[in-house]
């Protein structure tokens, strides 16, 4: 019978440098994330054979990617040349339209935007030129159509494709200073998540971004600026703001009464990957305070650079995009061009949700009430809920 693999912070780093070759995984900072993370995953997350494996390749994978970019920056100093412009930012509640709108926006090639595939692979294979990335695209297709077809449930939660605009926070994790809370239930590594200076993770991300930014322009594409997606920046958005100044920030939002049970259907299905035996009232307490907490933070952010933030109801969102889009655009003092509003509109008929099937779980299953939503997002319910109730 074969022993489960530890998870080892020292014997994960050897076999990282074994497999590339390199030594150098860049800021230290990342050393202790990752330990505490090995550490949760011994002894909080309740992990299958299978998904040790798993988990380990993607360890494996997150410090190879660490020491592949390293090298980059070695051979190719230019890349911190690369400047990183003031980026417009996404933010809300999981299921509040945030996807939709980042996918409409990244339709204009004034826009960098992150597909799945670069966050999936930032780094190009040894067996492929930068200027022609096709090795790691099709490998990431290829991923994700198994990821379909083993769990049809994450399509109807969340639209995969490897070519499409995703979140920056899958490259977060590469700081260990990250969401990993995604993989399984890891209370012991949130604990302390929230007791640590997250700096790192902002640093980090900025440097990967300016590498895939320069990988970008090898290949021919230029533009102005980033747009981004990510909730995760819900309860560090003064982090944000610090990391990208003069970044506009895009606020979406939906009752935490229709949105947190969603998620914390979604967070058990993506445990389930991992363990047999994931709790869904732990998804729901987990998510729910976690966005509470994160709600309030970006709330008190506000009140000190209100200029910076502009506010999208997602029923605005689905019902006039492209109202809403002009809005954006208005606010963050951009040009929305007949050419760019014509791709935006094809890539709308080509992605309709009515495509997807639909995502049914209940409340009470993941151990949540409407009295206590109503209750722990009170105040954000009554700033951007209530007043636009129709």
């Amino acid at each position: 019978m074969n022993t489960p693999m530890k998870f080892e912070p020292a014997a994960l780093l050897q076999e990282a440098r074994d497999k590339t070759g390199l030594t150098d995984f860049g800021d230290p900072a990342f050393e202790e994330g990752l330990a505490v993370f090995c550490n949760a995953l011994e002894t909080d997350a309740r992990l299958s054979d299978f998904g040790r494996q798993l988990l380990h390749q993607k360890l494996i994978e997150l410090l190879t990617n660490r020491l592949g970019i390293e090298d980059w920056y070695r051979r190719h100093p230019e890349i911190e040349d690369e400047v990183i412009e003031a980026p417009l930012v996404i933010v809300g509640l999981p299921r509040t339209g945030t996807t939709l709108l980042q996918r409409i926006l990244a339709c204009d090639p004034q826009f960098y935007s992150m597909q799945w595939w670069e966050t999936r692979y930032p780094v190009p294979f040894p067996d492929e030129s930068v200027e022609c990335p096709t090795r790691r695209l099709e490998q990431a297709r290829a991923e994700v159509k198994v990821m379909i077809e083993a769990m049809p449930k994450l399509l109807t939660i969340h639209p995969m494709d490897a070519d499409q605009a995703d979140e920056e926070v899958v490259l977060m994790e590469h700081s260990f200073v990250a969401a990993l809370n995604t993989y399984g239930h890891v209370p012991s590594y949130l604990n302390w998540l929230a007791k640590t200076d997250e700096r790192s993770a902002y640093r980090h991300l900025k440097r990967i971004m300016k590498f895939l930014q320069w990988q970008k322009r090898q290949r021919g594409i230029v533009a102005q600026r980033w747009v981004l997606k990510a909730p995760h920046h819900l309860l560090r958005m003064h982090l944000l703001l610090e990391a990208f100044p003069g970044v506009r920030v895009i606020q979406t939002h939906r009752d935490p009464i229709d949105t947190i049970p969603s998620i914390a259907s979604f967070l058990h299905t993506l445990w389930s990957i991992y363990s047999s035996d994931a709790s869904k009232p732990a998804a729901g307490a987990e998510w729910s305070d976690l966005m509470a907490r994160a709600l309030r933070h970006t709330m008190a952010v506000r009140e000190q650079a209100p200029e910076q933030f502009f506010d999208v109801q997602f029923i605005d969102t689905v019902k006039r995009p492209f109202d809403v889009v002009r809005d954006i655009y208005a606010f963050a003092g951009l040009t929305l061009t007949p050419e760019s509003e014509a791709a935006m509109h094809r890539w709308m008929e080509a992605n309709r949700r009515e495509d997807r099937g639909a995502h049914e779980y209940s409340m009470e299953e993941y151990g949540l009430s409407e009295a206590q939503l109503k209750r722990d997002f009170a105040d954000y319910r009554a700033r951007y809920v209530e007043p636009y109730r129709r």
